[in-house]
């Protein structure tokens, strides 16, 4: 038993040395030519086919956050399609190759004795915005509202691509699909909670990692803002978005209400997030918005109480019992505002059947990578 199961394995052994063995020539070959092509931009400048080249050779020698830059210059020197729709699926890749911070900063907590936060907040303007002003912003009031963090130039293109992709989304359904609205929309592979497109369908909602070009553009609008470099430094270390929690919107007065959670409910302990929430569109009041418990909370409430539809979700008697006195926020805002919060802040759809308006907003989700949930899918900023 033994003889055979060592000629049955043997040439299986060797046949993986051999394979490895020609990876690795390759990937010297493919760092040697990366090397070359730097010394040649170095000299004589960087345009979109030295920049392809670059990401071509780095990907191969599987230096994956390296190429990702690449891939992302070349792209913005002359957008293409093909190079949008592989960054998704190398963001995802690069993930494994993030090396996990020297120090990890643990989550801000608020004093147990400080007092409820019974104002909501005041918005601060995009030069006032610090990793410090968002850490008590957030310890204070459990989130904070940047009046016109996005230029009205950003906002229309925005809400162009998400025009462009709903539109795509619908031809892809109806088996329409063409090489055109595959840029607009092509469903990243191998999501584990593939479910989760019919769900954010349901809420008139996209998965902003299925629209390759619409991704390109928002990241390209968050190095603009330096909101990744804001998030990183309050986070202690590179974040990573999540196919899941990216959410391209375009909510009308029929998008019910929903109810009160928190989104560390779902996502597990542990965790230090993010949640960007751009409004493309005036919301809050003629068409519809967010309603905050703007408190900061130590803790996830407890959920699927008498009252509740999901089990994830907060009932209002549980709040009234939890927090006595909460204030409500609806807050109005403003095409290019934002909300940044984190996964404990307690939140709902503000909607009303009389809205006339319809909402455009991003909803993206910056996780600490070093603790990154198991219940997403990685993309790596």
């Amino acid at each position: 038993m033994t003889a055979g199961w060592r000629a049955s394995y043997s040439p299986r052994v060797d046949r993986m040395r051999a394979l490895l063995s020609v990876l690795t020539r390759r990937r010297k070959r493919s760092r040697k030519l990366a090397v070359a092509l730097q010394d040649e931009i170095r000299d004589r400048g960087i345009d979109a086919d030295r920049a392809l080249a670059l990401g071509n050779a780095l990907e191969a020698a599987d230096d994956l956050l390296t190429a990702v830059d690449a891939l992302t210059e070349a792209n913005r020197l002359r957008p293409d399609g093909a190079v949008e729709r592989r960054l998704v699926r190398l963001r995802r890749r690069a993930f494994g190759q993030l090396g996990r911070p020297p120090h990890v900063p643990t989550q801000p907590r608020r004093a147990d004795d400080a007092p409820m936060a019974v104002d909501p907040p005041a918005p601060v303007t995009p030069g006032a915005l610090t990793p410090d002003v968002l850490r008590e912003g957030i310890l204070r009031h459990g989130c904070v509202w940047i009046r016109g963090l996005a230029s009205p130039p950003r906002v229309d293109g925005l809400r162009r691509a998400i025009d462009r992709a709903f539109a795509a989304r619908e031809a892809a359904l109806a088996g329409r699909a063409t090489a055109e609205t595959r840029v607009w929309y092509d469903p990243v592979e191998r999501v584990p909670k593939d479910g989760s497109r019919r769900w954010v369908r349901e809420g008139q909602g996209l998965l902003m990692a299925d629209s390759p070009r619409t991704f390109f553009a928002f990241l390209e609008t968050v190095r603009e803002l330096g909101l990744d470099r804001l998030i990183a430094g309050y986070l202690g270390e590179r974040p990573s978005l999540s196919v899941e929690k990216c959410v391209l919107r375009r909510a009308d007065a029929s998008l019910h209400a929903s109810t009160w959670h928190q989104d560390g409910a779902f996502l597990g302990e542990g965790i230090r997030t993010v949640d960007a929430w751009f409004a493309l569109s005036r919301c809050g009041r003629d068409a519809p918005g967010l309603e905050v418990i703007p408190i900061r909370l130590a803790r996830v409430l407890p959920t699927g109480e008498t009252g509740t539809y999901f089990d994830w979700t907060v009932s209002p008697e549980t709040i009234a019992r939890e927090l006595p006195g909460a204030p409500v926020w609806r807050p109005e805002f403003e095409a290019g505002d934002a909300l940044l919060f984190d996964h404990l802040l307690l939140h709902r759809t503000a909607a009303d059947p009389e809205m006339p308006g319809v909402r455009y907003a991003i909803e993206s989700w910056f996780f600490a990578s070093s603790v990154y949930p198991k219940t997403s899918t990685p993309l790596v900023v």
